[in-house]
């Protein structure tokens, strides 16, 4: 997602004049390091990773052991052959009377060591059946007896009720790749978009880094990977993340929308209380390590630096930081009894909405600071926590930050195109001082009762705040629900204090930067064009009808619909992740590939017939599925390259072929916003309860951002930005061109069935279309509004 426009910008700040090149002692201090780093987080969460460490067994196991050694001992058998005497002649000799003692602890010492023993088997053997992903590489519906072989070990080995960390321990690192093999497909990547000139070029610069330098740099990230639990993730969040000192807002955050079609109340204070109590209830799971996703969630805040921001998570917190009317007030969650209820929470939202107190001066812009640089936010930031360090605690430990705005946003009848162009807008950047863009997300609240999530992404990427929000809004609508007259259900708590109002000693010196913060907050939110529709002519359940990935038909379409939109190919990253392995966050999936090239230009040239173009579209499909499953595994391109980069500037080494590859832009990020909990949504019967998606920031000031969501199986939601400053560019421009690539690739398919129903004698003349889309290849779609 916005991790494009943060991986071509980063700037590791490494380099030396110095054309010196040696083993470098700071670059082996930074392997040191990272691993130290993984293994303070360990020692951070000591019972829960003793917990963890040991399953599948538990300590129940351990005692049902015990008692069986016991036992035995007890009937006169000695399980150990022998070696409980040997634990007893080396444990000290206390005296007669505690020759019963010895023995009960040569046995819980055997005991400890069978079931360590045991335990490490497991481990050992899960570990090597999760490095096994020859799934990934098998067709559609087909599963080999191998595979069907692996998946009944896993559940035989893999236990009842895992927790959270529960397959940390079990998780394979994620592996190096050859740099042969990640040369050899960055080539074939860029081939389509360079001119002869250029590749050979570049194909020069490559094949002198792999003959003077990169065994060098790749002996490196191989010490990396065999004492660091990750070898590349970590410092993808340092360098690409927390060392950025761009403005969060726009460049770094994105946002997730509420359902798309319904308000389940217009109750401003309702919707905030059922939707904090969610979150919070979410927050209780995780904290159990009941459910998946990332301990960073809740608690987080990105603390900036001068240099490199640091990233503050605290063990708990029992309230959040509300913001309404350019004034801040700290809300308690819970009370001695535990979590407030939804009615209570609510009642504390509309007080704050009812109090006529007026902002302080320059309270009201203060939030415009997290949208500054963050050099500029460091050091103002540094006056604030003196003069005003008890509010600023208060917002920065918060479970998370809420805004109550004061307008409405949503899907409106009068104008669903802008209508929904606004809510993108409002949730990616506000007015550039209603949100606090440091903390790891903010929830936004619309006067009519509309939500929202501004998400801050170093801490984590879409798929774990997706996977949230997707509980919170099933949670807060389906469980918690509302009373007839809109409010939440249950009683008010008229014995709750006032929520608190913050108070902000704001020296003089800081007046200024708050206003030259808001200018360019005003300026950066201004000059971006965002635009969402949902695509309602067919959806997944029409893509799969045909075997093909969901994912990779939009992403031919989209090739498609750029060269249209800009007459040229370009760059494109997609996102996927690589959770399969320890500690591991994203890759990148090159999509802009010599074969989708092909099926483009057949499908501009009118002398190519459609099943030409079908034949072309499918050989892209395959090709770009190839990429996907290949970047899951570890053996991606860009993560690989970004580290040897990373190396070769701790060693002041200098390589013209990964100043190259640094230096590229991407001019079309994209990225799949994943349903993952199906099973909250009844999709059959409430079909428009689902999440409308989200969206990003563009990755260049010339490109594009699209980032897509299949909405149940027969609508998808696209959200598209760019710059206004560009000539280039055009989100709704783009978005027409989008429509009418699925529409013209539906077309080959629906030609391609005609085709085969005549061949085989039937008269096609009666069949219903209804399903299928009525369209003629290169023809105009319909404009975006009569969607709706």
């Amino acid at each position: 997602m916005a991790e494009a426009h943060q991986a071509v910008g980063f700037r590791p700040s490494l380099t030396s004049d110095a054309g010196e090149v040696e083993l470098s002692a700071p670059m082996l201090q930074e392997i040191y390091l990272s691993g130290l780093r993984s293994w303070k987080r360990h020692l951070s969460r000591f019972w829960n990773d003793f917990l963890t460490g040991v399953f599948p067994a538990s300590p129940l196991s351990w005692l049902f052991l015990f008692s069986a050694i016991q036992l035995a001992w007890f009937l006169q058998l000695d399980p150990s052959l022998g070696l409980m005497e040997k634990i007893k002649e080396l444990l000290p000799d206390w005296g007669g009377q505690h020759h019963r003692l010895r023995g009960v602890l040569a046995a819980a010492l055997f005991a400890s060591c069978l079931w360590g023993a045991l335990i490490f088997t497991l481990h050992v053997a899960l570990r090597l059946l999760l490095s096994y992903h020859g799934w990934l590489l098998q067709p559609h519906g087909a599963t080999s007896s191998r595979t069907k072989t692996w998946l009944a070990l896993v559940r035989i080995f893999s236990g009842r009720h895992p927790m959270l960390f529960s397959y940390q321990r079990s998780l394979p690192r994620q592996p190096v790749p050859s740099v042969q093999d990640t040369v050899r497909k960055y080539l074939e990547s860029v081939r389509p978009v360079l001119s002869d000139e250029d590749f050979d070029w570049t194909a020069a610069l490559a094949r002198e880094f792999l003959r003077l330098q990169a065994s060098l740099l790749q002996w490196y990230l191989q010490l990396k990977s065999w004492w660091a639990s990750n070898y590349v993730s970590d410092w993808w969040e340092e360098f690409v993340y927390l060392r950025s000192r761009n403005s969060l807002m726009v460049n770094s955050n994105y946002y997730m929308m509420d359902f798309l079609y319904v308000t389940p109340t217009p109750v401003q204070a309702a919707r905030a209380g059922n939707a904090v109590h969610a979150l919070l209830l979410y927050r209780h799971r995780l904290n159990r390590q009941e459910i998946l996703p990332y301990e960073k969630i809740f608690n987080t805040t990105r603390i900036p630096g001068v240099h490199k921001d640091h990233i503050r998570h605290l063990r708990d917190s029992r309230h959040v930081a509300v913001f309404h009317r350019g004034r801040f007030f700290r809300v308690g969650t819970h009370t001695q009894s535990g979590l407030l209820s939804p009615r209570a929470l609510e009642q504390q939202f509309q007080r704050i909405l009812d109090d006529p107190s007026p902002a302080c001066p320059h309270e009201e812009h203060l939030a415009a600071l997290t949208a500054a640089p963050r050099d500029v936010w460091a050091q103002v930031r540094r006056s604030l926590k003196t003069q005003a360090q008890e509010a600023l605690e208060a917002v920065e430990g918060a479970a998370f930050f809420v805004s109550l705005d004061s307008e409405p946003a949503g899907l409106t009848r009068e104008d669903p195109a802008a209508s929904l162009d606004a809510y993108a807008h409002a949730l990616l950047a506000g007015r550039g001082h209603d949100r606090w863009f440091d903390k790891s997300f903010s929830l936004i609240v619309f006067s009519n009762g509309k939500l929202g999530l501004s998400v801050e992404h170093s801490w984590a990427d879409c798929p774990i705040s997706g996977h949230m929000w997707e509980f919170t809004l099933a949670t807060e609508c389906f469980q918690l629900g509302y009373a007839a007259d809109g409010h939440c259900k249950g009683h008010p708590d008229l014995s709750l204090p006032q929520p608190q109002r913050l108070h902000w000693d704001l020296p003089d010196k800081i007046h200024l930067s708050i206003s030259l913060a808001l200018r360019g907050a005003k300026t950066l939110s201004g000059n971006i064009d965002c635009h969402v529709f949902p695509f309602s002519h067919f959806g997944k359940s029409f893509i799969k009808r045909w075997h093909l990935s969901s994912d990779s038909f939009i992403q031919m379409a989209l090739q498609l619909a750029y060269f249209r939109d800009r007459g040229q190919f370009c760059l494109t990253y997609e996102s996927t992740m690589t959770r399969l392995f320890l500690e591991g966050r994203t890759e990148t999936v090159r999509s802009c590939t010599r074969e989708a090239c092909n099926f483009v230009r057949a499908m501009e040239d009118k002398e190519k017939t459609d099943p030409q173009c079908l034949a072309l579209f499918r050989l892209a499909v395959d090709k770009h599925q190839a990429l996907l499953k290949a970047a899951m595994s570890g053996q991606g391109v860009d993560r690989h390259l970004f580290a040897l980069y990373i190396v070769s500037q701790f060693l002041h080494l200098q390589s013209p072929f990964l100043d190259q590859v640094h230096s590229e832009q991407w001019q079309l990020a994209t990225s799949q916003i994943p349903v993952q909990q199906i099973h909250l949504f009844d999709v059959h019967s409430y079909p428009d309860y689902v999440s409308s998606g989200g969206g990003f920031g563009p990755a260049d000031d010339h490109g594009y951002g699209v980032s897509y969501i299949f909405m149940g199986d027969d609508v998808i939601t696209f959200h598209i930005s760019s710059k206004k400053s560009s000539t280039r560019t055009d989100s709704h421009r783009l978005g027409q061109h989008i429509e009418d690539a699925l529409l013209d690739v539906a077309a080959l398919f629906q030609e391609g069935q005609r085709l085969k129903r005549r061949g085989l004698g039937e008269d096609d003349s009666g069949h219903s279309r209804d399903s299928l889309p009525c369209h003629t290849r290169g023809s105009r779609a319909p404009t975006t509004a009569t969607n709706f």
